[in-house]
């Protein structure tokens, strides 16, 4: 199948309902061909974006372009967009087939296309064979790809997702989350994700925006999320997290050292643009960055918390721990465990980190 793909501008975009605004001055370009994905807790305002650019809901202000076309009063049929909803939004009655060429008959498809662009369309999902059963017949994963199938029918230059995979259990969830990777990347459409799963949205987005109480808060690559978030919420939101406040002590050559609030200096290996000693910074650390060895073992040349293990979870791959160190509760995940000694709960250790390894939220 072969699809056309578009762009889609939100130009200060606005929504209010009553006197709150659900979404305030998102202001983003999705290019042609990406995956985009908005990301953030419930409530921030991601699905009523989406539901903007699909035209289910009208800006209060602003204005929402699909290539050169502002499309604020465009229908949903008629902006080439298509929408895959969390519930699935099925026809229990109709069987996979037809639930699939629901759209192509409402646009009056001859017979003979409509069979033949469902079968793509079932083949894309790996649903081949399956044309005549009904929705109930189906798991929640094939489920999912007859209603992802229904839409790629039609070919939208825009594919929107909310929340899709919400259903699914974990397991199924991983496995969903690579096929619809292969899928978009194989077909090139432009896809926008809705999702409050960080590792789903960092795992599958070429771009990501990240958003809080309606706005905009970050934009960028994952990596560019991951590792230098410029708030503290984006810190604590995208993946696990260790902050330390404190201030600049002195800066060198190759770093600099930080007096944390807990009394202890961690240096790091970070060019700063000559902030004055005295300046408070948010120190950023991440659990997979951090090890753990026993009390009064050395690791000579690492930053040193010492405290003790409050919280032990072995998963096979890895262990993940939770340590407090003079009043402050640190992650850590400790990679590829065998072999190394597991710590239980009560044990002392010292948390330790290499100065390349410590960031700054904003810097």
């Amino acid at each position: 199948m072969r699809i056309a793909t578009a762009s889609v501008t939100l130009e200060s975009v606005g929504k209010r309902f009553g006197e709150t605004w659900a979404v305030r001055n998102a202001t983003l370009t999705v290019r042609a061909g990406e995956f985009y994905t908005f990301l953030g807790p419930s409530g921030c305002g991601k699905t009523t974006l989406l539901r903007m650019i699909a035209g289910f809901a009208r800006p209060d202000e602003g204005r929402v372009w699909l290539d050169e076309t502002v499309v604020n009063d465009l229908a949903p049929w008629k902006r080439d967009v298509g929408m895959v909803f969390q519930s699935y939004a099925l026809w229990p009655h109709l069987s996979v087939f037809d639930n699939v060429a629901f759209g192509l008959r409402e646009r009056r498809v001859t017979r003979g296309e409509i069979a033949r662009r469902v079968a793509e369309a079932l083949s894309m999902v790996n649903l081949e064979g399956m044309g005549r059963r009904r929705p109930s017949q189906l798991s929640g994963g094939q489920q999912q790809r007859v209603a992802l199938a229904r839409t790629l029918v039609v070919q939208p230059r825009v594919l929107l997702l909310d929340e899709p995979l919400s259903n699914l259990d974990a397991k199924l969830r991983a496995q969903m989350r690579i096929e619809l990777l292969k899928l978009q990347r194989d077909l090139g459409i432009t896809t926008i994700y809705v999702t409050h799963d960080q590792e789903e949205a960092l795992a599958l987005s070429t771009r990501i925006a990240v958003m809080s109480a309606g706005a905009v808060v970050q934009e960028g690559t994952p990596r560019e999320i991951y590792e230098a978030p410029r708030e503290r919420f984006v810190a604590e939101f995208v993946g696990a997290s260790n902050l330390l406040s404190g201030v600049l002590e002195r800066a060198e050559e190759d770093g600099a050292i930080v007096r944390t609030d807990m009394g202890v200096l961690v240096r790091m290996r970070r060019h700063l643009k000559e902030p004055p000693e005295g300046a408070r910074l948010t120190l950023l650390i991440r659990p997979e960055a951090v090890d753990l060895v026993a009390e009064g073992v050395a690791a000579e040349g690492w930053n040193r918390l010492e405290g003790a293990v409050v919280a032990s979870a072995f998963q096979g791959s890895a262990v993940q721990y939770e340590v407090e160190a003079r009043g402050v509760l640190l992650h850590a995940i400790v990679m590829n465990p065998k072999g190394k000694r597991l710590f239980q709960r009560g044990d002392r250790v010292a948390v330790v980190f290499a100065a390349d390894d410590v960031g700054i939220v904003g810097g």
